[in-house]
């Protein structure tokens, strides 16, 4: 395929340099991906977020309920903590409805103060009293016992947390729940320094623990949570994680690796992993995306038992001031204890999110022929439809597929730094690409204006084959011009006429002023002695013939241009202010101002100068004869104007000199006969 337009012409330098900036780019991009900066990491979360907000239409699984002990929890029943024979009754009524397995996401560190022998204790270290209770059961004097009792009777999960930032004094509650082994020999987890775990009579109650521990991302925002950490040489599981396998009944998991990276066999179940131990969680919604009842409802029996039988039931906190709230993707207060429910229902689901180990080499590549297509179609010169085509489809390619795979697979491979690289190079070519159009239009336009000039001088060339004795004249009224204007500007007079574009075009067209001689016999115009006025109405036709002539050359251009400004320049510029002029009789403000511009650059070039019929006046005397032409013949301003620019117009004068024989010296009369009074 041919190129569609020229391949600009380029030196070896500058394509060396652009290959260079596309190098240069590229490695940012790709090495960016394994140096996981924030701006990467950033990219990478919000097309995460993106495809996961857009495949939010799955249902939160009905086998999960949550009882939550809420605001109208906290309101009913007390403060938190409840006494612990509250807490027993809670999981009681729940365990009495037969549930699958009951999650109790709670740590209880401390013992409850509120039991009998608590208090007693309390009494006898305090006031040296013996305290004694009556009608009270023996079961009921310790709460924790009670509580204990209550959950060796339930198929119940506890709760641990593992710190990362100090040791703990003594090792407790250091048994494990499940044997994991790394077949893998690449897990690489985190290894925790110390353990919070529950009362030790609650403690040695739980048969099956989890940590609760999770992991915000640079932003603040839960995508992914730890499901192993490593506590003294041993693999823990997180809560969820062990609420699962204990629901499977699977006391043993094996990590193992395939062509997507580690994964957790458990069972018949697959559970992908990161070399660190995380899993990539797949939000479908908001909060509250599962089945909720109020801790309250529970203790006074208003529910539905069916929503408790059968059923997977998770005990945690809503309640702002619990502190069990997180930011999601979907929900800036999104309990802890339903992040748990995500986790169960993902790997029961199989919903989990892969990011595999080869992601970061992929985008790599991928930036690599992102930098190779694009350069090729730039140093091929294809034109811009088909380079924005190109990039369009080759971005639509990267995002579609990371989509589809995010739907159908689960595989998230992030398109960001592709695309975004697409997006730069783009720019950067289009940069290139307007750059060299402006060059290229900026010679096309000095050849046109060249063009023009020489149009112009080949019209002007027409008068003076006819009236030869102008000399400089055309050059001096030109920089006599341009140096009123440039005056008015400066000083903010006209400022909706005198711009710098006004000033060129006007610059340009004062050589077309006297155009319209080329119509006047020759008999008049190289007539040496005084015109009759018969033949003075035939010279003054020249006004209206230079501006019908470039009227009629100029009837289809649109827009301003200085051959507009010529015609009215032409037609204009021998009207006089107080109205005696010609070929109108225009006075004052109806003349144009490029007339009355013209018309004092003009008489004073012709005082300065030699004619056939005079000798050239001094520059003292043609300027008393422009004074005295003020409010006459010349604009009142135009001619203060002109006064404050004398020394430029001598300047002007100096640079621009007649070379021509000395007139004749009774020709004077002649020409000062022939002035307009």
């Amino acid at each position: 395929m041919k190129p569609i337009i020229k391949t600009y012409n380029r030196s070896r330098l500058s394509q060396w340099l652009i290959f260079a900036l596309v190098i240069a780019f590229t490695l940012i991009f790709g090495i960016g991906s394994y140096l996981d900066t924030f701006f990467i990491k950033s990219l990478d979360h919000f097309f995460y977020d993106r495809f996961m907000q857009a495949y939010d239409s799955q249902k939160a699984s009905s086998r999960i309920t949550i009882i939550d002990i809420d605001e109208t929890s906290l309101s009913g029943v007390g403060q938190w903590p409840w006494p612990r024979y509250r807490v027993a009754q809670l999981v009681k009524s729940i365990n009495d409805l037969k549930p699958h397995v009951i999650g109790f996401d709670i740590v209880l560190p401390e013992p409850d103060r509120t039991s009998l022998n608590s208090i007693q204790d309390q009494f006898q270290k305090d006031f040296e009293l013996d305290l004694g209770f009556t009608g009270a059961p023996s079961s009921l004097a310790d709460n924790d016992a009670y509580l204990a009792y209550i959950f060796t009777q339930s198929p119940l999960i506890g709760a641990r947390y593992f710190y990362f930032d100090h040791f703990n004094k003594e090792a407790t509650c250091f048994y494990n729940s499940f044997d994991v082994s790394d077949e893998s020999g690449e897990l690489q987890l985190h290894s925790a320094s110390g353990i919070l775990c529950n009362t030790p009579k609650i403690a040695n109650s739980l048969k099956i623990t989890g940590f609760t521990n999770n992991q915000y991302d640079e932003d603040g925002i839960i995508r992914k949570t730890p499901l192993l950490i490593n506590y003294k040489g041993q693999i823990f599981t997180h809560f969820s994680f062990s609420t699962f396998l204990k629901l499977q009944g699977i006391d043993q998991a094996v990590i193992l690796k395939d062509h997507f990276g580690l994964y957790i066999k458990a069972g018949n179940f697959k559970i992908p992993i990161t070399q660190d131990g995380y899993v990539h969680l797949h939000f479908s919604g908001p909060a509250r995306g599962y089945k909720y009842i109020s801790a309250l409802d529970i203790l006074n029996n208003t529910f539905s038992s069916e929503d408790i039988t059968n059923k997977i039931i998770l005990i945690g906190s809503s309640a702002i001031g619990l502190n069990d709230v997180h930011h999601t993707a979907y929900d800036s207060q999104f309990p802890g204890v339903e992040i748990n429910a995500v986790i169960i229902d993902n790997i029961m689901a199989n919903r989990l999110i892969v990011n595999p180990g080869w992601s970061k080499p992929l985008i790599f590549v991928l930036c690599l022929l992102t930098g190779m297509i694009l350069i090729l179609l730039m140093f091929q010169g294809y034109g811009p439809k088909l380079f924005f085509l190109v990039v369009v489809f080759w971005i639509c390619l990267i995002f579609f597929t990371s989509l589809y795979l995010f739907y159908n697979q689960n595989v998230f491979i992030s398109p960001g730094q592709p695309i975004l690289l697409s997006i730069v190079y783009f720019s950067i070519f289009s940069f290139i690409r307007f750059v060299q159009t402006r060059q290229d239009s900026y010679v096309w336009f000095k050849k046109l204006a060249s063009s023009q000039q020489l149009t112009m001088e080949a019209m002007v060339s027409l008068v003076e084959t006819r009236d030869p004795e102008t000399g400089q004249h055309i050059k001096r009224t030109q920089h006599y011009a341009k140096c009123i204007a440039v005056y008015l500007k400066k000083t903010g007079r006209f400022p909706k006429i005198v711009t710098d574009e006004y000033i060129e075009m006007l610059f340009l067209s004062v050589p077309l002023h006297d155009i319209g001689k080329v119509g006047v016999p020759d008999r008049i115009l190289l007539k040496p002695g005084k015109l009759t006025d018969d033949e003075f109405d035939l010279m003054k036709m020249h006004t209206s013939f230079g501006r019908e002539t470039i009227e009629r050359a100029t009837k289809n251009l649109q827009g301003d241009n200085y051959l507009k400004l010529g015609a009215e320049i032409a037609g204009s510029h021998h009207e006089r202010w107080d109205g005696k002029g010609y070929p109108d009789g225009l006075s004052g403000d109806d003349i144009p101002l490029s007339g009355r511009i013209m018309a004092i650059a003009d008489v004073y070039d012709a005082l300065i100068s030699r004619r056939c019929y005079k000798e050239p006046f001094s520059h003292k005397k043609s300027m008393k004869l422009i004074l005295e032409g003020k409010g006459t013949m010349f604009d009142p301003e135009i001619v203060d104007v002109f006064i404050c620019v004398e020394s430029e117009i001598q300047a002007i004068e100096s640079m621009f000199k007649d070379k021509i024989e000395d007139a004749s010296e009774d020709m004077k009369d002649i020409f000062m006969g022939a002035l307009p009074e």
